[in-house]
């Protein structure tokens, strides 16, 4: 009788095995087949900007055997590719740092202090999230003008900061939640005030959740284009995606300089995303559940 039993469950067992295998394997062909979608495009774009136009558009699924560098020597000597990336990371740079400052102060305030009115605050920061970008834009423009920042670098961090501050404040005030009562309690009782506080205890805790909004601000204010358009459009402060939109305007005809400029464009933030992406998840997840 033993046998029998172990037997029926040995069989249970590698069913439970074999049906287990053939989901996973169906999952990651699924997967595999998602992620080409993403990979193959940026490959194609690194691949034909080694090409000259012709082949571009003759050959453009081949492999460029034979790289050229003509399109990124024109790119830096003859658009001057390199005064973009500095705008860009100036603009983007400081739209993040000013994102962190005042929406981490704004999260400590709401995540640790007990005051009249804010839940009817969080619904505000909630519904401000539903108003698009251009609802805003003619206003926004009036000021600027008004206040001599267009075609600024101010020009377009200010609005950008703006615009980034609701989310960066929800996200980390969602994370400092789940911090520890009885951390907070000790920091008073070593003497620490509320700026103290934040700075020894908050901030660096809440690391997890800084990264995951600075990666994602950087990324949209990096790749924001409308407002490139509008509020900073002369050359010497061109971000680096409305020279790329000038660069499809000018030379639309030759294919392989506009994959350079694409690759130019998306290269250098993919790789900012590999080196700190693994604290998204981490900030994202844990500031969703109290703990």
């Amino acid at each position: 009788m033993q046998p029998a039993i172990n037997k029926e469950h040995k069989t249970r067992q590698v069913k439970r095995t074999s049906r287990f295998s053939l989901g996973t394997t169906l999952m990651y062909v699924v997967l595999t087949a998602w992620s080409l979608t993403t990979i193959y495009p940026l490959f194609w774009i690194v691949n034909n900007s080694f090409k000259v136009s012709r082949d571009v558009m003759n050959k453009s699924f081949a492999l460029a055997l034979e790289p050229v560098f003509v399109n990124y020597m024109t790119a830096f000597d003859r658009i001057n590719i390199g005064k973009s990336y500095v705008n860009s990371l100036i603009m983007s740079g400081g739209t993040v740092l000013f994102v962190l400052l005042f929406g981490g102060l704004a999260a400590y305030v709401l995540a640790r202090f007990t005051f009249r009115g804010k839940k009817a605050l969080y619904s505000l920061l909630y519904a401000t999230l539903l108003i698009p970008a251009f609802a805003t834009v003619v206003p926004v423009y009036e000021i600027l003008i008004k206040s001599s920042l267009v075609n600024t670098y101010w020009g377009l961090i200010l609005p950008q900061t703006a615009g980034n501050l609701t989310f960066a404040t929800l996200v980390i005030a969602g994370y400092m939640t789940t911090i520890a009562k009885e951390l907070e309690e000790a920091a008073f009782m070593d003497g620490c005030n509320r700026w103290q506080m934040f700075l020894k205890i908050f901030f660096p805790v809440s690391r997890p959740a800084f990264a995951s909004v600075s990666i994602f601000v950087f990324l949209w204010s990096y790749n924001d284009l409308f407002s490139a358009l509008i509020f900073v459009n002369k050359e010497n402060v061109r971000p680096i995606v409305a020279l790329l939109n000038e660069i499809s305007s000018q030379y639309g005809t030759d294919f392989g300089l506009m994959a350079t400029a694409v690759a130019l464009t998306v290269i250098p933030v993919l790789i900012i995303y590999l080196f700190i992406s693994k604290y998204i998840e981490k900030g994202l997840t844990e500031g969703a559940v109290k703990g």
